[in-house]
């Protein structure tokens, strides 16, 4: 599902124009960026936590040429889906 669709579904759920909806998705999508950025831990209940994970450095390798790279250490973000999200999935599969 892409964004502008998942605007859509909001918007009928909703019961406001696409245009509000997408908006509003971008809304939450951004402020969830910058919260991350700014290293906060974001719970959402019955939904999961979104939060950051540092990476440690490490050791890669070009594929082509077998040469080997330095990797820097980074942060990552991260998702841990909550017990209910988890349930819901794996309810839809049978």
């Amino acid at each position: 599902m892409k964004k502008a669709e998942f605007a859509a579904l909001v918007a009928a759920r909703a019961g406001i124009r696409k245009k509000d909806a997408e908006r509003l998705v971008d809304l939450t999508f951004g402020c969830l960026g910058d919260a991350l950025a700014q290293g906060e831990r974001i719970t959402i209940g019955g939904f999961g936590v979104f939060e950051t994970r540092a990476r440690a450095a490490r050791t890669g390798r070009v594929p082509s040429t077998g040469e080997q790279i330095a990797i820097p250490a980074s942060k990552v973000p991260a998702f841990k889906p909550a017990k209910q999200l988890r349930e819901k999935v794996n309810s839809s599969e049978q």
